[in-house]
């Protein structure tokens, strides 16, 4: 029957691991995953024989243990066979708490992507060290030019950490200008793609690319370090771009992603300068920007968001969802050139460069102002001369976005820098920037004076250069500049640089107050203003019919002399949820200690009935105290070491 003996066996642990998971998850009051749960059992099962031999004496000549039918003692026996692994678990929880480690199945399929993973993350390092930057992950600063070596080691190490140095290179409230001006190099050549490559995806689409497509371009209009743009003709007639994203590029930005973010957090445990840039925080916002990009259906609700904006002379691309996804976006075609290389065709074609200039500087701020989305990177490449004289706007892949609270705090900041006050910029920079408690308020203001004196003087002109500095201060104070906030400068920053191509003497800071004065009058015509009192009448209505009411039983309540408040303590079932588990978790090691020291003063006890052969009553309620106090204890210590969010 030996061929039996292997089923059994199986058979018996299976049962086991259910009924211990069962009872371990009554006592501990949690859930454990099945590999624990499976090397418990083998705890239990190699402890089991010495634990009854122990508590139910020796084996008889029949095999039988001499207490084995004492079901006290019995019952007893199997709570402390439960407790070696309960105590494995307890710890294994301390050590590596649920969820933090892949389950065996997921190590294995994950195997060949963390060997890539790590071989990636160590020649990524290797490049930091081989241009001098191994030290900066020390927290030491010998070089100088540090600028350089990371710009080289970025581009060195590709698309993904390229594109993080272009988004750090318009951190000026965060970075050395030496450092800003150098990552302001960067630039990504990508080469093209083969049609085979870019046939597949297509084909993976839409099955075929003549059941979408009437005409599709195999020679790709332009190549970007994510996408190719392609242009084709779609059924029913319309000129379009395709942009199709790189076959395999997702695998390697989440990659470098990974090795940014890991990183970023080496960074900030071991070196002060990186907690003071709060760099896991910036490549938490890199990550998900990027991953934005990716997703193309983003970027077909972002045109459809930003095509609110409407100002004269600006278009933007119509996205035709039905035919779009994650990896494919079609476009309305725009023919035109770039705005870079279109300075010859003005003067042809008689168009004057600052009414463009002043055309594209209203279209971003009526964005930023008004409708609160707004093109993340108008830089000329993304801007298009088309044949009638309109600008194309294109690559709206990251976008900002600017709730109406932020908008008008924004605006009262834009407001107080005009002003020159700087009692009003420091309520307005407060009321924009995240500020922590200890912040001193006169200090930020003497320095917000200094600032207005030196950029804010009515007979000086000044740029967009100055928010630099109005960063610098704000984030030596230890104000947090908000994502949002940070891309709308470093947006007005990068539009700087465009209208300075179409005219060098253009005055962005003053043609924006100009600009924004007409928000402001839009904001104050007799239909602007009768909208927004009819809003605001119509959510006072319910509460001024109440308020007659309310008053009269105030005034009642005070003339005679009734008037209480009443506070209800707990009165949020959050609260009471955390009072309550605290006060179990209190109780129960209150009754843990009790038990124990009941137990160790019992054990010592040896006289009275004996219940087996070598156990006295008092002893046997000594041992059931003390299993009873150590399954407590192990219940409190499980919930200590398991993680908050579980």
């Amino acid at each position: 029957m030996s061929y039996l003996q292997g089923p059994m066996f199986l058979v018996t642990w299976i049962v086991t691991v259910v009924v211990l998971g069962s009872v371990v998850r009554r006592l501990l009051g949690v859930r454990f995953s099945a590999t624990r749960l499976i090397i418990a059992a083998g705890i239990s099962f190699a402890a089991s024989a010495p634990i009854l031999n122990a508590m139910l004496g020796p084996k008889l000549p029949d095999g039988t243990l001499a207490d084995a039918r004492k079901p006290l003692l019995l019952v007893l026996a199997m709570l402390v066979i439960l407790l070696p692994s309960m105590v494995f678990l307890v710890v294994a929880e301390a050590l590596a708490p649920s969820g933090s480690l892949p389950t065996p199945l997921e190590w294995v399929r994950g195997l060949r992507s963390r060997v890539a993973r790590s071989r990636r993350y160590w020649r990524f390092t290797m490049i930091l060290m081989r241009h001098g930057l191994g030290p900066y992950l020390r927290g030491r600063r010998p070089q100088a030019n540090i600028g350089r070596s990371l710009r080289e080691a970025l581009n060195e190490g590709g698309l993904t950490f390229i594109k993080f140095g272009q988004i750090l290179s318009t951190r000026r409230d965060l970075l050395p200008a030496e450092v800003v001006d150098e990552l302001s190099l960067l630039q990504h050549q990508a080469a093209f793609v083969a049609w085979p490559e870019i046939e597949a995806v297509l084909a993976a689409e839409y099955g075929a690319v003549g059941k979408v497509f009437d005409r599709f371009d195999r020679e790709p209009l332009a190549a970007a370090s994510v996408a190719q743009v392609h242009t084709a003709r779609l059924l029913s007639g319309e000129e379009v771009v395709v942009k199709v994203r790189r076959p395999g590029v997702t695998t390697q930005v989440n990659r470098d992603l990974d090795i940014i973010r890991r990183l970023a957090r080496t960074l900030e445990r071991r070196t002060s300068w990186a907690r003071s840039l709060g760099v896991v925080a910036l490549a938490e916002g890199f990550a998900n920007a990027l991953r934005e990009e990716l997703d193309f259906r983003i970027e077909a609700r972002n045109l459809a968001a930003v095509a609110v904006t409407r100002v004269e002379g600006v278009a933007v691309p119509k996205a035709f969802t039905a035919q779009s996804s994650a990896r494919v976006l079609v476009m309305e075609r725009f023919d035109g050139v770039p705005l870079r290389r279109a300075m010859p065709e003005l003067a042809e074609r008689g168009i004057d460069p600052r009414e463009l200039a002043e055309r594209l500087l209203d279209y971003l701020l009526r964005q930023v102002m008004i409708d609160g989305v707004f093109h993340a990177d108008p830089h000329p490449g993304n801007i298009l001369l088309l044949p009638d004289g309109r600008l194309g706007m294109l690559d709206f892949g990251s976008v900002g976005r600017l709730d109406s609270a932020l908008r008008s705090s924004m605006q009262r900041l834009l407001a107080a820098v005009d002003a020159g006050d700087p009692l009003y910029l420091c309520d307005a920079v407060l009321e924009v920037m995240t500020a922590p408690e200890d912040i001193d308020e006169a200090a930020l203001e003497r320095d917000l004076g200094r600032f207005t004196a030196r950029h804010l003087r009515r007979d000086s002109g000044f740029d967009v250069a100055m928010f630099t500095d109005l960063f610098r201060i704000v984030t030596s104070h230890g104000l947090a500049v908000p994502a949002e906030v940070a891309a709308v400068f470093r947006a007005l920053g990068t539009l700087e640089g465009t209208l300075s191509e179409l005219t060098h003497d253009f005055d962005i800071v003053t043609e924006a107050r100009k600009l924004a004065g007409g928000y402001a009058a839009e904001k104050l015509t007799p239909d602007a203003l009768k909208r927004e009192a009819t809003a605001e009448l119509a959510a006072l209505v319910p509460m001024l019919r109440r308020l007659p009411r309310r008053v009269d039983r105030l005034v009642g309540a005070l003339e005679g002399g009734k008037l209480s408040v009443n506070v209800r303590l707990f009165a949020d079932r959050r609260d009471r949820e955390v009072v309550t588990r605290l006060v179990h978790q209190v109780l129960i090691t209150v009754l843990a200690a009790t038990s124990g020291v009941m137990g160790v003063l019992m054990v010592g006890r040896q006289n009275g009935p004996m219940v087996g052969k070598s156990v006295s009553l008092y002893q046997f309620l000594g041992y059931s105290f003390l299993a009873v106090a150590s399954v407590l204890a192990l219940r409190v210590l499980v919930v200590v070491f398991r993680r908050p969010e579980e």
